[in-house]
C-alpha cells in the first residue's frame, strides 16, 4: 500500500517554491478526506517516506530491527495523512513527524522488554530521556545516580525522584529467560534454582482436609448452643462487621453486660466442644 520513498527532487512540490508544495499537500489532503481518493493518500504519504527512514534511525539504539521501526513509522505516516487538516497553516511534514515519532515510541515501549515499560506519561518521558540526561550529569565511572543527580533530572522532567531511580534500575536490567541452561550440555536451568515457597501437593491436600474438618466441628459445636447463644456468637464473632453489645442487648431485651456474659459462656462451650472432638479424633 505504501509506495517506495521518492527522491528529494520528486517530493511534493518537485523542488519548487514552498508555497507550491503546500498547495499540493492541501489539494491531496482534501481529495483524501472529502472523496476518499486513495491515490491522493498514497502520494501524500509516499512523498515523505524518507522522513520515516530518518526518524527511525534515531531509535536504533534500543536494539530493535530498523525494518520494524520503519514499518511502524509508515503506520504513523498513514495516520497523519488520514487526519491532516488542510485548512490549518502547518506543513504536512511537520504534522506527520509527531505521528511517526509517536508510532515508533509506542513500538519501542511494547517490544523493548517482555515487561511492559512506560505505562504512564512520566514513565514514557523518563524512558526516552533518562539515558541522555544521565550521560550529561552522572560520572561515567559511577554505578548509579546520586540523590542529587536524580533530583536534578526529576526537576527537569517534572517527575518524582523515586520514579527516576525506578526507571534507572529498569533500564539497567535485561530480560533473562528462565529456560537458559546454566552449563553447556547440562539439564539444569535457571528456573530450577528459584525457590517455591508455596505448599507442596501433599501439604495442600492436608490443609484442605483439616479446614473442612474444623468447619464441620464448628458447625456441630454451634448446634449445641441454645438459640440466644447462637445469635450472639453469629452477630459478634461470625459476621464481617461485628454487632455491638448495645444492639444485641436491645434485640434480645437484655443489658449489654448480660450479652457480654452470655458471649463468654458460649465461647467457653465452643472451645470445650472443639477440644473434645479433637481428642476423640486422635
Amino acid at each position: 500500500m505504501i509506495r517506495r520513498p521518492l527522491g528529494r527532487s520528486a517530493r511534493i512540490g518537485w523542488g519548487g517554491p514552498a508555497s507550491s508544495g503546500r498547495s499540493r499537500e492541501r489539494e491531496l489532503a482534501l481529495r483524501w478526506r472529502e472523496s476518499g481518493d486513495e491515490a491522493a493518500l498514497h502520494e501524500l504519504a509516499g512523498a515523505y517516506g524518507r522522513l520515516v527512514v530518518g526518524l527511525a534511525g534515531r531509535f536504533r539504539s534500543y536494539g530493535l530491527p530498523l525494518a520494524d521501526l520503519i514499518q511502524e513509522g509508515h503506520v504513523g505516516l498513514m495516520q497523519a495523512a488520514a487526519r491532516f487538516e488542510a485548512g490549518r497553516e502547518v506543513r504536512f511534514s511537520t504534522y506527520a513527524t509527531w505521528w511517526i515519532r509517536a508510532a515508533m515510541q509506542d513500538f519501542v515501549l511494547r517490544n523493548w522488554s517482555i515487561v511492559r515499560t512506560g505505562t504512564t506519561a512520566a514513565q514514557k518521558t523518563l524512558f526516552f530521556n533518562l539515558r541522555r540526561m544521565r550521560a550529561r550529569l552522572a560520572d561515567p565511572s559511577g554505578v548509579a545516580l546520586t540523590p542529587e543527580e536524580s533530583g536534578r533530572i526529576a526537576t527537569d522532567l517534572g517527575v518524582a525522584p523515586a520514579e527516576v531511580t525506578a526507571m534507572e534500575q529498569r533500564l539497567g536490567a535485561t530480560d533473562q529467560s528462565l529456560n537458559v541452561g546454566l552449563a553447556v550440555g547440562g539439564e539444569l536451568e535457571r528456573q530450577d534454582l528459584i525457590p517455591d515457597d508455596r505448599p507442596g501437593p501433599e501439604e495442600a491436600v492436608i490443609g484442605m482436609r483439616d479446614a473442612a474438618t474444623r468447619s464441620r466441628w464448628l458447625n456441630e459445636a454451634l448446634a449445641e448452643l441454645n438459640e440466644r447463644e447462637r445469635r450472639i456468637i453469629a452477630g459478634r464473632r461470625l459476621a464481617e462487621a461485628g454487632i455491638t453489645l448495645e444492639r444485641l442487648g436491645s434485640e434480645l431485651g437484655i443489658s449489654k453486660e448480660r450479652v457480654r456474659q452470655l458471649e463468654q459462656r458460649a465461647l467457653g462451650k465452643l472451645r470445650s466442644s472443639m477440644l473434645r472432638r479433637g481428642d476423640l479424633s486422635r
